[in-house]
């Protein structure tokens, strides 16, 4: 794992980056290394490698020393990761929560607790940065204000796109180069290195929530940011002081999840582009938002009620999280962003009509059928309420980018 091969294909890395070594090892799959600790007999050579840590957060050379400072299997993750983004280095933890605040830390550990960022983000993200958990000041802009909001003391700037849940977009070669030296982080959970790598855009710091496209079976949980080295070395230390460490269980299911992300991706894009259109052609819905870089995310406002809408369908999953095999529903306003300020989150975009669909690998028939049936309902007057279904033929905006 210490060498890498020359530059292979996107579905060539996903299967083999992290996994080079086992045919010379004499194994197919990759093992699983569940100790939290590691015997060692030399014990000032164990000293030395602690200094060296703590001096860098380079990871230990020769073999593991404590769970918390790294695992076996997990690192293979990290490697593979790193490889899909285009990174020098990849630092993985136990949720896409845990890896954000290890990015703040290592900012404000410096004095850089100003953050600017574009609405909307993920909602805990922009809860964990609008209620100053963790020390850290946030000027909210629009991606043509970033240069005048910063200041001497702004460590980061933080952008997602296609965003959560309107899957707005923006240039991210731009933003990039608005941030001038600050570092850019860029969300790019939705999007996955398979439509897009932020690091070839300028992005210092990749984030995801691994537990979605990357793990892709809704059965992981974990975050990992892919940097360069000297970001990595810093997050390495964070993560060792505070804990937030990821399984190796979790790390085996993520570099699983890896070997078939460009197919579930594609695949599921290609479904998604269909419901897409059919729902921009559909008087019950209002508007249709689908990123121009394509995927597997539509967001959707009705005219009717989103919530009957939710409470109706069957075969589509009615859950929060996305990035599954199967498909999601959810409704933004009460869920995922509930914890953003009400005319915050209408502002960016985030009405209380508006549902996220995140579209798995079902026929796309079978999934139109069931968002019909569950259209109807939501077009359907409250009992009691006197009031009328949307017409037919209301006006829509222009659905598709």
């Amino acid at each position: 794992m210490d060498t890498y091969p020359a530059p292979r294909a996107l579905a060539t890395e996903a299967v083999h980056a992290g996994r080079d070594d086992l045919a010379r090892q004499g194994l197919h799959a990759a093992p699983i290394d569940l100790s939290t600790t590691y015997p060692s007999y030399d014990s000032r050579g164990e000293a030395a490698r602690i200094d060296a840590f703590a001096a860098t957060g380079a990871e230990p050379a020769g073999p593991p020393v404590y769970g918390r400072l790294g695992n076996p299997t997990v690192a293979r993750f990290e490697t593979a990761l790193a490889r899909l983004e285009g990174t020098d280095s990849a630092v993985a933890f136990a949720s896409g929560m845990a890896a954000l605040t290890a990015v703040l830390l290592v900012r404000a550990s410096r004095g850089l607790r100003h953050v600017v960022a574009v609405r909307p983000l993920y909602g805990c993200s922009d809860h964990l940065l609008t209620a100053g958990l963790l020390g850290s000041e946030v000027t909210w802009t629009d991606p043509a204000g970033i240069a005048d909001a910063l200041r001497p003391d702004t460590g980061l700037v933080m952008v997602e796109t296609p965003a959560n849940p309107t899957l707005a977009e923006l240039d991210l070669r731009a933003v990039a180069h608005a941030c001038g030296s600050v570092p850019l982080l860029a969300d790019n959970t939705f999007a996955t290195p398979v439509l897009q790598r932020p690091a070839e855009h300028g992005a210092r710091l990749v984030l995801h929530s691994a537990t979605k496209y990357l793990g892709g079976h809704g059965d992981v949980m974990a975050g990992v940011v892919a940097c360069d080295e000297e970001l990595a070395g810093a997050l390495r230390q964070i993560r060792f002081a505070t804990g937030g460490v990821l399984h190796p269980l979790a790390g085996y299911l993520l570099l699983r999840g890896l070997a078939t992300l460009p197919v579930r991706v594609r695949a599921a894009s290609a479904n998604a582009a269909e419901l897409a259109a059919r729902l921009a052609a559909d008087p019950r819905v209002a508007r249709v938002r689908y990123p121009r870089i394509g995927g597997a995310m539509i967001a959707f406002e009705v005219h009717g009620d989103p919530h009957a809408v939710i409470g109706a369908v069957e075969l589509v999953t009615p859950a929060v999280s996305l990035g599954s095999v199967d498909t999601l529903i959810q409704h933004p306003a009460s869920i995922s962003h509930r914890v953003v300020d009400a005319d915050d989150r209408r502002n960016a975009g985030v009405g209380d009509r508006l549902l996220r669909l995140s579209v798995g690998l079902e026929d796309v028939d079978d999934l139109w059928a069931d968002l019909d049936r569950a259209l109807d309902a939501g077009a359907r007057p409250e009992r009691g309420s006197g009031r009328a279904g949307p017409a037919e033929g209301c006006l829509r905006s222009s659905p598709l980018p």
